[in-house]
């Protein structure tokens, strides 16, 4: 590649990635202020309800992705490139910019959370459509032997969105008080996106249209009817079935352990601060993201289906260790109370200061996250006015972590991510190269977004249920690894995928100019 070359593909490179991030930043601030959006939009009677609602509608913009690659896609391949992921984009950001704006439960009741659910499938919509479009969008402009390397930056791209909404978070609760954040401050990271979006769609404006498509399209050679010849021709079907089941379902559901399931746990199972998860999360990707970079690189070297496969294989047999090293390290440090079981309250004599006071000795069974369980007693005097003597003791709880604990935590999640870049660097490029170019938008994105919108997407809803469920069989001391049920999911779908991608992928073919 000469140095014209060279910066006509870096060019492309920045137009796609920006994009692309911004509307994967749109989609996440969603499942990063989940705990914060399921005390707004749902009824607070049952709070575990409420929070399993809002993940499975945060799960629903995953389900609905197919959908938006199949009608996305098909314009991709008849129109072109350049202007599908034009729309996208608008798409994204308006509907972004509206979660934002509406009102809560308490004040238009069950409108809130189906307004909200609607926006949300609209944001699935369009990234079915965004990421077919970019990841093609650059592979068609690469070399054949460079490809891996040059699809990784849009690789980065997701963990980069989550990157940025974790930023834009933490700034917005420095900048007030931790009420004022869950009053209304919450919104401003949906508002913010707006204006990114708008200084992204001008930079995809000044893109052309990708050469090998807009050399097809002057052939005459595109298709008419892109879903049929995806899923009716029989030998391209099979590679549909090959691309989801044998690689991106396993990349799916690793894609988001490493992510969302990591974060969820730190903050629900092992009650550590959440603005501490949210610095945790954010140094992990800052060590991790090069590495998408590094294995797209590599996959030009060796392959693709090797590294996809042992980051799948290293995952599934790791996964158990590192979750009970992070719970461990978090609770045992972090003993935060979660039961108070019962009270009993007993008078004792007169203090004999003044015959008229009373000393009120009240003993409380507490349970801590670990499982310890413990009786507290309280002495408290009471005035002949009825005034207490001293106020009740605070918790002896405390959710901030030393500073070894923490740079432990933040290893065990960049592992987590590292296992991410291996599945996910070269994927681009391995799905690319399974189909040829008039049909290549809507045959790759369909397996796409199903092994990573509902196989992916559902894992932090059926995660945390298999975990509320595994919690509820029986006090922690008689179920002591409760917290790691949810593991399961992930373990048992990319075992699967690992089986499926080594017996029946080959992944040897890198040509896409056909």
């Amino acid at each position: 590649m000469d140095k014209a070359e060279a910066k006509g593909i870096k060019s492309v490179i920045a137009a796609s990635s920006v994009g692309t991030m911004i509307e994967w930043y749109d989609f996440y601030i969603f499942g990063s202020l989940a705990p914060i959006i399921a005390t707004k939009f749902s009824p607070q009677d049952n709070p575990t309800a409420a929070l399993l609602s809002t993940l499975a509608t945060f799960a629903a913009g995953f389900v609905v992705r197919p959908f938006g690659a199949l009608f996305f896609g098909r314009l991709g391949d008849i129109v072109g490139r350049k202007y599908t992921f034009m729309m996208t984009l608008l798409l994204m950001g308006g509907a972004t910019f509206m979660i934002g704006c509406v009102p809560s439960y308490e004040k238009i009741g069950f409108l809130a959370p189906l307004i909200v659910l609607i926006l949300r499938l609209l944001q699935g919509l369009a990234l079915g459509g965004e990421y077919g479009g970019a990841a093609t969008y650059v592979a068609e402009h690469s070399p054949d032997d460079e490809r891996g390397f040059w699809t990784s930056w849009i690789q980065t791209t997701a963990t980069l969105g989550l990157f940025v909404s974790l930023i834009v978070i933490m700034l917005t609760k420095k900048s007030m008080d931790d009420v004022t954040f869950k009053d209304w401050g919450w919104r401003i990271p949906f508002w913010v996106s707006i204006f990114m979006v708008g200084i992204s769609y001008l930079i995809r404006q000044k893109m052309s249209e990708s050469p090998l498509f807009a050399k097809a399209k002057a052939e005459g050679k595109t298709s008419t009817n892109p879903i049929k010849e995806s899923f009716g021709h029989r030998l391209n079907f099979k590679y549909v079935l090959l691309a989801l089941l044998g690689a991106t379902m396993g990349q799916g559901v690793i894609w988001y352990t490493g992510h969302y399931y990591a974060m969820n746990f730190l903050k629900t199972d092992c009650k550590v601060d959440s603005f501490m998860v949210e610095e945790i999360m954010t140094w992990a990707f800052v060590f991790g993201t090069p590495f998408f970079v590094v294995f797209g690189w590599l996959s030009d070297k060796i392959g693709r289906k090797r590294i996809m496969l042992a980051g799948m294989l290293i995952a599934i047999f790791s996964y158990f260790s590192i979750y009970k090293a992070m719970y461990n390290t978090a609770t045992n440090i972090n003993r935060t109370e979660v039961v108070e079981k019962a009270t009993s309250v007993d008078t004792k004599a007169p203090d004999k200061k003044n015959p008229l006071d009373t000393i009120i000795t009240t003993t409380i069974h507490k349970e801590f996250t670990d499982g310890t369980v413990y009786d507290e007693t309280i002495k408290t005097t009471v005035l002949a006015d009825k005034t207490l003597k001293a106020p009740m003791p605070k918790k002896d709880a405390s959710n901030k972590l030393p500073s070894d604990a923490y740079w432990k935590l933040i290893f065990l999640v960049f592992i987590q991510v590292l296992f991410v870049t291996m599945v996910y660097g070269p994927i681009a490029a391995f799905l690319v190269e399974m189909f040829p170019v008039k049909i290549r938008y809507t045959s790759m994105s369909l397996p796409y977004h199903i092994g990573n919108g509902v196989f992916g997407g559902l894992m932090p809803a059926v995660a945390a249920y298999l975990t509320i469920t595994a919690k509820g069989t029986g006090t922690t001391p008689l179920n002591p690894d409760w917290y790691l049920q949810g593991i399961w999911y992930p373990i048992i779908i990319a075992s699967i995928c690992f089986l499926i991608g080594l017996f029946y992928i080959d992944g040897s073919d890198n040509r896409i100019d056909d």
